[in-house]
């Protein structure tokens, strides 16, 4: 009891706090109007507090390397969501209504101090996730690039541009592109820098507000990038971050955002979907994946085995479009498994807070390394047989190469999102093509083989948002190719073009004066004109000179008879 009244003697303290800060304020500004906007915002941040004091729920830093914590936040409420929302909301036209140009050089700075604070970006990262420092600096490689590439494009890709009018000749039709509004982002925690910054930087770029919910997993890594954000002033009033799990992520589904930008589980997206449809809000769902990757007999064993390798085991296999399936036909089978096997001996698994770390693989996360042990013990339980690898201290493990597996096992149906190279052996290229198809993931694939127009051919036949010949999952750090996913590995692209102009709606124009007589929609609405109208359609749309000459000989014709019928006409009222 003795809690709860002190708790509101601090609420009541600061309340008294604002009230007199807000009198001075409008004593200096003399104008009510900001007056009144100043003291809601400071009063729903306390309320905010005050929610929060009595909630008092923490998000813990815990490195899933070495169990140490190393620090805390505290959990949005679900009113501060709400409230980040509406604040984005507020802000939005004072950023919309900057130019591109002026949006790229405040970016810009944002880009400098990334650079700038690299080792320290690094270090958080490789404290929150337990990967290395060099898998870190890709993360932190890729959200620059892309930040850098998309600046460079964007300016030409938000230009109005001019389309044909058709056969409305006096008028001027365009498309111009504007932001959405307040566009949400939920990231997840296998890369959570990488999968976080970039589309909250995209969403900005193209003229939105952003509010950001990092993943609960690695709620360091959110609040560094919140941290970043306030380190430019320019940009810090157009961009907010709510911390918590699940419960935030609906808050700021239900919040209504205009655009809602998730990368994260099937399961997540559907719910995160199902929210959304309520309010008509508009999704992008970068999901999950089981992608296949597939060895013909004309393909580099070696270079098949070593990148398959990378694809399957890089950040412990917890990568959307990691190799989590792979086809080999029968005459390069053996070949291919034993040098996969090398391969993957020479990975190691652990954690080091060096620059230089001697290891491949870091820990699986808690959550995750349930799911790799129930899809292992499944597949060794239906007759699959493990080559090399394994569970190690914590939740370590080495890399994994499994045999005698068939589509029928959870390892080979459901994300796996671990360090599991499964093999399948099969009679030739269509049958791979087949058995890669066979899955409710549409995510990423890869081919291997030396022949490119085979490679082309086999890659078209395959159901993925993504297809790599003779490497795998380095599209995704391609800036300028969207980067997205068929069936349940969801919808929308990020990264290109494709990618930045998700984060616009466009707008139609058509500029000219009222109608006049020799517009189309004229001519057809008045009477006496059928016969003109079909005459302009067989003409202008006909396929053939056959078609267009006897639509036009048809009008005379009609013409002809029309005028004979209106002289017998005259003629007989003449002679009466």
């Amino acid at each position: 009891m003795a809690t709860f009244f002190f708790e509101m003697l601090i609420f009541y303290q600061e309340c008294t706090v604002t009230a007199y800060n807000c009198f001075i304020r409008c004593v200096a500004t003399e104008n009510a109007e900001k007056m009144r906007f100043f003291f809601l915002n400071k009063l729903s941040d306390l309320c905010g507090k005050k929610e929060r004091v009595m909630d008092q729920e923490k998000l813990a830093f815990i490195n899933p390397a070495t169990g140490v914590k190393f620090g805390e936040v505290n959990a949005a409420t679900p009113n501060e969501v709400q409230h980040a929302v509406d604040e984005m909301r507020r802000s939005f036209p004072e950023w919309s209504g900057k130019p591109i140009r002026e949006r790229i050089r405040i970016l810009k700075k944002l880009q400098t101090l990334l650079i700038e604070e690299r080792d320290h970006i690094t270090s958080v990262i490789n404290q929150d996730c337990g990967k290395s420092r060099q898998d870190a600096l890709i993360e932190l490689f890729v959200a620059v690039d892309m930040l850098a590439q998309h600046c460079a494009h964007a300016p030409k890709w938000l230009k109005k541009k001019r389309v044909s009018s058709g056969l409305y000749i006096f008028k001027q039709a365009s498309i111009e592109y504007r932001p959405h509004g307040v566009v949400a982002v939920i990231a997840p925690w296998n890369y959570p820098f990488t999968l976080a910054v970039p589309p909250a930087l995209i969403a900005l770029l193209a003229g939105n507000t952003v509010v950001l919910k990092p993943s609960e997993v690695t709620p360091a890594t959110g609040v560094l990038i919140e941290q970043l954000i306030q380190r430019v002033p320019e940009l810090a009033p157009f961009m907010r971050v709510v911390h918590g799990g699940g419960n935030v992520g609906a808050a700021l589904t239900k919040a209504k955002p205009d655009f809602i930008f998730v990368t994260g589980s099937t399961p997540t997206g559907k719910k995160i979907l199902q929210t959304a449809a309520e309010n008509l809000t508009p999704v992008s769902l970068e999901l999950g994946g089981k992608d296949a990757m597939i060895v013909l007999e004309d393909a580099d064993i070696d270079a098949a085995a070593r990148w398959g390798s990378w694809g399957a085991f890089f950040n412990a296999g917890q990568t959307c479009m990691s190799v989590e399936r792979v086809y080999v036909v029968e005459s390069k089978y053996d070949e291919f498994v034993k040098r996969s096997v090398e391969y993957a001996k020479k990975l190691k698994a652990g954690f080091t807070t060096d620059f230089d770390s001697p290891y491949f693989l870091g820990p699986v996360s808690k959550r995750q390394a349930e799911i790799v042990n129930n899809h292992l013990q499944d597949a060794i339980a239906k007759g699959a047989r493990v080559l090399t690898g394994g569970k190690e201290q914590g939740t370590f493990y080495s890399p994994i190469v499994m045999v005698d597996v068939d589509n029928s096992m959870m390892l080979m149906q459901e994300e796996t999102f671990g360090p599991i190279m499964p093999i399948i052996k099969v009679k030739d290229e269509a049958e791979a093509i087949r058995l890669a198809n066979d899955s409710k993931f549409g995510l990423s694939a890869s081919v291997f083989s030396q022949n490119k127009e085979r490679a082309k051919r086999v890659a078209y036949q395959l159901k993925a948002g993504g297809v790599i010949v003779n490497d795998s999952i380095a599209h995704f750090g391609i800036p300028m190719l969207p980067f997205g996913g068929m069936k349940e590995s969801g919808f929308g692209r990020i990264h290109g073009e494709e990618g930045f102009m998700q984060f616009t709606q466009p707008v139609s124009y058509a500029m000219g004066p009222a109608p006049i007589k020799w517009d189309v929609a004229t001519i057809l609405r008045e009477s006496g004109h059928y016969d003109l109208g079909t005459a302009i359609m067989g003409v202008v749309y006909g396929t053939t000179l056959k078609q267009k000459w006897e639509t036009l000989s048809q009008l005379f014709r009609k013409r002809k008879k029309t005028e004979t019928a209106s002289e017998i006409k005259a003629e007989v009222a003449v002679t009466k």
